[in-house]
């Protein structure tokens, strides 16, 4: 079970690399990298749970274009038809844009025809001139749902559809243009959704020859994305649970490694020894056993550094000290075996003994501690990393718990930011724990016979 365990977990951690670009992985504490991604929402698949269809994530960059003179203006028009059969609204609504002209700055004309025939015009701009100096000027913007211009375009909408007026502070844009009727926040939880194909369309009005629409983007923000859904900084966390994953592993096979190696090395040396040397040794070891390890941790984190290979280090310094005691002990009764014996009367040197009569039979001990000590290493960096202070270069899934903390997900009942790296963190640790103990059954003597 522990080696299932463990298998999804590298399977984890290959798609990781294989799925999920580095860039998106370097990203992760860019809050603007996240800005085209739904904010707090749940994953796709709890619409197969639920009576009601929330809407998923729409990102449609393929539009389809046509082009217009009307003297010496071109029109080029960038149009999405959007099949729109959902029982929720969205979340909001964008269009990003990029436009490269030398001359007039060009105008830009964002408009939705409705499935009831109706068609608003969302918003009219100019372009801001281009800077002097420059032939060409290339301009990204984007529009967005809660633009005050936009809004009030649609508060004149819905007057004229409702003969009501309705002020700019009282308009949801995402709700009024998806609504039966134009609907103002007042109205909102009364709303219902008008189904059917929605026909975005932006218009650039250019006034050169050489002017030219580099790309354009509509974003239908969802209430559902992706596998795990989004944080509150709209950061898919799918990235971050999987990415966590080759993270935790390295750093729990890492922390394993060196201090059960440095603890196996230190107690062999202290057991063979013995007399003044094994004293010393073992006094400086029940003072770092006495040493509370958390409270140094943290004063180590933050006075000399919070690079993962600073916490790695930090954990190797506390991790050796149990495995010392232990390899000592075995030590004290290996060295009085014959063969250890025979081999100092034949001239042996003391760490030719050492390393070569006494130190393999402490392997079997240290292969099972090893597996033992990552699930130990891995919730202590999830320790830190929930206390904010992890390596900030790196999405770990104490990280995650930590943002979870901090915008209060619990008491919003935001379960899909919490569940995936709490699971996440008992499946790595629960898989180190079933191969730590199988091993040691296996291989410690008093077991077997047992």
């Amino acid at each position: 079970m522990g080696l299932i365990l463990l298998a999804l977990l590298i399977m984890i951690s290959m798609f990781a690399f294989m799925l999920i670009p580095l860039d998106t992985f370097k990203q992760w504490h860019n809050p603007a990298y996240w800005t085209k991604y739904p904010k707090s929402v749940p994953p796709v698949w709890v619409n197969y749970f639920t009576a009601s269809k929330l809407p998923e994530h729409l990102t449609l960059n393929k539009p389809q274009i046509t082009e217009e003179r009307f003297g010496g203006i071109r029109s080029v028009s960038h149009s999405y038809s959007v099949n729109f059969q959902y029982d929720g609204f969205p979340n909001d609504f964008m269009l990003n844009f990029a436009v490269r002209y030398r001359g007039l700055p060009p105008l830009v004309e964002f408009s939705v025809l409705r499935p009831d025939g109706d068609r608003v015009t969302l918003i009219r701009l100019t372009l801001p001139p281009k800077p002097v100096g420059t032939v060409f000027y290339s301009y990204n913007s984007t529009i967005f749902s809660t633009d005050r211009n936009l809004k009030s375009n649609v508060a004149q909408y819905i007057a004229k559809k409702t003969g009501l007026a309705v002020s700019v502070g009282d308009i949801l844009a995402e709700i009024s243009v998806f609504a039966e009727r134009g609907i103002s926040m007042a109205e909102a939880g009364e709303a219902k959704v008008l189904r059917g194909i929605y026909g975005f369309t932006a218009t650039f009005f250019l006034f050169d020859e050489e002017d030219k629409v580099l790309s354009s983007e509509l974003i239908i923000g969802g209430r559902v994305f992706g596998l795990l859904g989004t944080d509150e900084v709209r950061r898919d966390l799918s990235v971050g649970v999987m990415w966590g994953t080759p993270v935790a592993l390295l750093i729990g096979l890492s922390v394993a490694l060196l201090a059960v190696f440095i603890g196996v090395v230190y107690g062999v040396v202290s057991g063979y020894h013995g007399r003044r040397l094994d004293e010393g040794m073992m006094r400086i070891n029940d003072l770092m056993y006495a040493l509370p390890a958390l409270p140094f941790l943290i004063i180590l984190t933050l006075s000399l550094g919070r690079s993962m290979i600073f916490i790695v280090l930090y954990l190797v310094l506390f991790g050796w000290v149990g495995t010392a005691k232990v390899a000592r002990s075995i030590a004290l009764q290996v060295k009085t075996m014959p063969y250890v014996e025979a081999a100092e009367l034949l001239g042996a040197s003391r760490w030719r003994v050492m390393f070569k009569h006494v130190m393999p039979q402490i392997v079997p001990f240290a292969v099972a501690s090893i597996a033992l000590a990552v699930p130990g290493a891995i919730l202590t960096e999830a320790g830190l990393s929930f206390l904010g202070l992890g390596d900030p270069a790196l999405p770990t899934w104490g990280q995650i718990l930590h943002d979870a903390n901090l915008y209060s997900a619990a008491a919003r009942g935001m379960w899909w930011w919490l569940l995936p790296p709490g699971v996440m963190i008992a499946i790595a640790g629960l898989s180190f724990v079933l191969i730590g103990s199988a091993l040691d059954a296996v291989l410690n003597p008093k077991m077997r016979r047992i």
